[in-house]
Order: structure tokens, then C-alpha cells, then sequence
């Protein structure tokens, strides 16, 4: 493993840099502590420096750290001191980048790695990462119109700009008289959406029937809704998670979604809310929006598009095709820092009723909230959970001038690609099958069930027999399963913006390597065994 060079942290052992040398200070009675310099200029373009050679640094070697740290619980607590120091050390910043160099980073799991296959891409870009940093520097909060003027107006210039790049329907931006917002994540978008769901409909029947309201969901939605379901006052009994099968991909059925429903009528019990699923997260399924938009219509119930993943795909035309019906939605979210090179973090959530946001979440004591009057000015404390917010339109609004949509689904495309690629190699090896559609960037495999070595009551721990070796194999892959119909399955995941074809190649290789050694030992067991029960017949 080679870290991060050491030409960064020069100034550690007394060298100057721009003319500026480590104080150190002598802690005596007689001796005050100086004020340090928390915002100086010239420090901060030091130190800066640093940073930014140290992420360098770490992005041209990250290939050398194994993907997945070999640590115990405890190692960095045992490591790092009991308490916080009550004054600094002599250059303090440069010995704790020496820490993050030497303790940190070899105890982390290096999600843009590329040999990182096991989860959907945390994606990162040169823009992106300067972005953030910019954001942090010019560090203002834009909960009102007022506390950041520019920074309201382009969040809502950006909505529209990634609205229009994702193909989604003019009824959902600003433009035409929807609108949405920048979150941390979907969990926080499924949330705002599903209590303004709960209090439109409770302004209808009363608020004393909240106990009456049902959400409804598939087995393969994300649990980021069953716990907003409980947030928001829903009875645990009450979330429908409606079972799916491998005929169907695992995508949420209409007619069983009909039945649910008209089960809760009769009932004397209250449809209200509906998550579909874009990409779930096992095996990226994708429920039919428009026909369950139609299940859903004459109920009055809100639907809301978890595309967090897949979200990202839609910068591909050719990939339109999986929100058909999408015009009919009352809210749609997606995670940009997944594959749109806008690092973490970063949700975008549109509504098609803005309106209903506010009057759910809008905050009624005003006092220093609020100074402007202006009936077109948007408040985006009222749009979601939190009053303090970050900037995130800066960075996505300079990944989306600095890239352009051309750039982004070049990226995309380009995953998809290598993930076509790997299944191929999957499909060509007899011996394993992919269990799944492949829709965007993930393939879902296992080996093949060998009825010489239980069939498909083995299959399952073969395969995590299977997992497991991939994934202790020093300087190979790091993958991930799911355990869909009662299949367990590896699960391949394309998406670090440093993969290239090598690196998908060599993580077959190793795939390969690995089921031929656990088969090669399996046959001599069972081999053993049958001349054993030979022998005592």
C-alpha cells in the first residue's frame, strides 16, 4: 500500500513554505495563547495547497490500498487520543494530515476505487470536489430568499436545468409550474413528499383518521420509505410492501398494487401514498409508473419516483423509456451524487404542487426568517425538513457547465457499456448464469446450482462461499450480494469514475479464479463422500 506522498507535509519537520514557518508555542503561565488565525488569507491559501496535493495524491495511488480495509472494531479508537486537546501542537494541521495519511485512510473502504463494484457509485469529479470546497469557503445558508439571494435563484435555475436533462416533464419544473429542491438524500426527499401526502389528505377527512392512513410499496423498495412511513405517524401495520417475483423482475405489480388497495377500502381504511421504484437497490427492477399512476388515480393517492440510482440514466435518451408514464407523478427524486459526478451530497426533488410542500412543512413564526414580501420569492425552508441547508446548487450548477449534458451521459454510457461487458463474460462461463435483466450498470450473477452438489438447496451458500473469497482476495474486487426470491446472488455494480475495462476484466478473472478453486474442492469433498457411502453399501 503507498499513501499519499510526503512532499505535502514539508512543513512538518520545520521547512518553509511562501515565507511562513510553524510557530510553536511554549505553554508557561507567563505566556498567553496567541489568537489564531482562523480565516487569514494567506494561511488558508497554505494550507490549502496541502489539501489539495493530499487528495491528489491519494486519487493517483488509491489503486494501491485494498478496497476493503482488513480492521477490527476499535482499531482507530485505540489509536487516537481520549480527548480533544486543549491547545493545538506545533503545525497541528499538517500532523493531523499525517493521521488521516497513516490511520485514516488505511482503515477506510475506498468507494472510488476502481475495483469498488459492491454499491452504486458515490460519484466524484474533479468539479465536483472543487465545488464542495468552494461551497464550504463561501459557506452561506439559503433557508430563506433573503439570508442568500443568488443562491435560492440558482438552485431553482438549477432544478430546471437537471429537470430538462433528465427528460422529466415540463409539469414537474419551475418553468411549468411545479418546482423542486436539493436535499442530502432520497431518504430526506421520500420523507417531505410523504408528509405533504399525509396533510393534504388529512385536510380532507380529518386529522383523527391519520391512524386510517396506508402507504403502499413493493419488497424491493429501499427501507428509507418504511422508516419516513413511521416518521410521518403511520401505523407499522399499515405500509403494504407487496411481494414481487423473478417472472416479473421483481418489479411491483399493478393488479396485485389494485387488489391492496380495494382490500383497504373495503376495509374502512384510507390509500394515501405510493413509492415506485426506478432501479431498486438489489437489483435495480423498475416498476411500470404509468400503469400503476392508473391503480393509484382514482384512490386520490400521492405517488413519488424513488429514482436515486437510476435517476442519473435519464440523461441517456434511451433510457426514457423507464418512466414512461412519469407525467402523471405527484413527486420524483434522484441522488446526483450517485452517477452524476456531483459529489456527496446531493438529492434533487421535484413536485408537481409546490404548494403542498409548503403548506405541510411551511413555517409559521416568521420574526428574522423572512423580510421579503415578493409573492414569487421562494423560501426553501418551507420546501423541506431542515432550516439550515447547504449550497449544493454551486457545485451541480459547475458540474453541469463543466461537463455538459454530452459529458454526463458519455459517463454514464460508459458504465453501461463495461457492465454489458462483464455480463457478456458472465453469460460466456457455462457455469454461472445472470439472474437478472441488466437495465443500467449493475449485473446480478451467481453460480449455476450442480445437482452433484445439492442443487438449489446448496446454490445459495456456494455463492456466498463464492462472495467471500472475490471479496478477500487482496488486490481484487470488491463486491456485494442480494437475496432476491430466496436467491442469493453476487451483485456487480459499475459506477467509480475511475474504472476502466481492466479493471471490470480483471475482476472477472478473479471471479473466475476463485469459483474454480471452491468447485475444485467441493468435487473432491463429495467425491470422498460417495466412495464413503459406496463402501458401506
Amino acid at each position: 500500500m503507498a499513501p499519499p506522498s510526503q512532499h505535502c507535509f514539508d512543513t512538518v519537520n520545520g521547512a518553509t513554505n511562501n515565507g511562513v514557518v510553524p510557530v510553536v508555542m511554549v505553554d508557561t503561565p507567563q505566556q498567553k495563547l496567541p489568537c489564531p488565525t482562523l480565516l487569514d488569507a494567506d494561511e488558508f491559501r497554505r494550507q490549502g495547497h496541502h489539501v489539495i496535493d493530499f487528495i491528489a495524491d491519494y486519487y493517483s495511488r488509491i489503486g494501491d490500498y485494498p478496497v476493503h480495509p482488513s480492521v477490527t472494531p476499535g482499531f482507530l479508537r485505540n489509536q487516537l487520543a481520549g480527548a480533544a486537546p486543549s491547545r493545538p501542537e506545533p503545525d497541528a494541521f499538517g500532523s493531523a494530515l499525517r493521521d488521516v495519511r497513516d490511520l485514516i485512510l488505511p482503515g477506510i473502504t475506498h468507494w472510488q476505487s476502481p475495483r469498488h463494484f459492491a454499491h452504486f457509485p458515490a460519484s466524484s469529479s474533479t468539479v465536483g470536489a472543487l465545488g464542495e470546497a468552494l461551497t464550504a469557503g463561501i459557506n452561506v445558508i439559503p433557508f430563506t430568499w433573503t439570508a442568500s439571494p443568488a443562491a435560492t435563484e440558482l438552485e431553482m435555475v438549477v432544478i430546471d436545468w437537471l429537470g430538462k436533462a433528465l427528460h422529466l416533464p415540463d409539469s414537474l419544473l419551475f418553468a411549468g409550474g411545479g418546482g423542486g429542491a436539493l436535499l442530502g438524500t432520497s431518504c430526506e426527499a421520500i420523507l417531505c413528499a410523504l408528509v405533504a401526502a399525509r396533510d393534504r389528505k388529512l385536510a380532507e377527512i380529518g386529522g383523527k383518521r391519520i391512524v386510517d392512513l396506508v402507504v403502499y410499496c413493493s419488497d424491493q423498495t429501499h427501507f428509507a420509505f418504511r422508516k419516513a412511513a413511521r416518521i410521518a405517524g403511520i401505523q407499522r401495520d399499515q405500509c403494504r410492501e407487496i411481494r414481487t417475483c423473478h417472472a416479473n423482475m421483481f418489479a411491483l405489480s399493478p393488479t396485485e398494487l389494485r387488489d391492496a388497495m380495494q382490500a383497504d377500502v373495503d376495509a374502512g381504511l384510507v390509500p394515501l401514498f405510493l413509492c415506485a421504484t426506478v432501479g431498486t437497490t438489489q437489483t435495480t427492477a423498475v416498476d411500470p409508473i404509468g400503469e400503476l399512476c392508473a391503480v393509484a388515480a382514482p384512490h386520490g393517492v400521492w405517488v413519488h419516483v424513488d429514482a436515486a440510482y437510476a435517476g442519473s440514466a435519464l440523461v441517456c435518451p434511451e433510457f426514457r423509456d423507464v418512466i414512461d408514464g412519469v407525467e402523471s407523478v405527484d413527486s420524483f427524486s434522484m441522488n446526483a451524487h450517485k452517477w452524476l459526478l456531483a459529489n456527496n451530497d446531493c438529492c434533487a426533488m421535484w413536485v408537481k404542487k409546490p404548494c403542498a410542500l409548503i403548506a405541510a412543512l411551511g413555517t409559521e413564526q416568521e420574526y428574522i426568517l423572512r423580510d421579503s414580501e415578493a409573492s414569487d420569492v421562494v423560501d426553501y425552508k418551507d420546501w423541506t425538513m431542515t432550516l439550515t441547508r447547504r449550497f449544493r446548487a454551486l457545485k451541480v450548477w459547475l458540474v453541469l457547465r463543466c461537463y455538459g449534458v454530452d459529458g454526463l451521459r458519455h459517463h454514464v454510457r460508459s458504465h453501461v457499456r463495461m457492465a454489458e461487458a462483464f455480463e457478456n463474460m458472465v453469460k460466456a462461463d457455462g457455469r454461472f448464469e445472470v439472474v437478472t435483466d441488466r437495465r443500467f450498470a449493475l449485473v446480478c450473477f451467481r453460480l449455476r446450482p450442480r445437482e452433484e452438489f445439492g442443487g438449489q438447496k446448496t446454490a445459495n451458500e456456494l455463492n456466498r462461499s463464492l462472495l467471500a473469497e472475490v471479496n478477500a482476495f487482496g488486490s481484487g474486487p470488491y463486491m456485494s450480494s442480494a437475496n432476491v426470491g430466496g436467491m442469493y446472488m453476487l451483485r456487480c455494480a459499475v459506477g467509480s469514475t475511475l474504472t476502466e475495462e481492466r479493471h471490470v476484466e480483471d475482476a472477472w478473472t478473479v471471479v473466475q479464479d476463485r469459483a474454480s478453486a471452491i468447485l475444485q474442492r467441493m468435487e473432491i469433498i463429495y467425491s470422498v463422500v460417495s466412495r464413503s457411502v459406496r463402501n458401506l453399501g
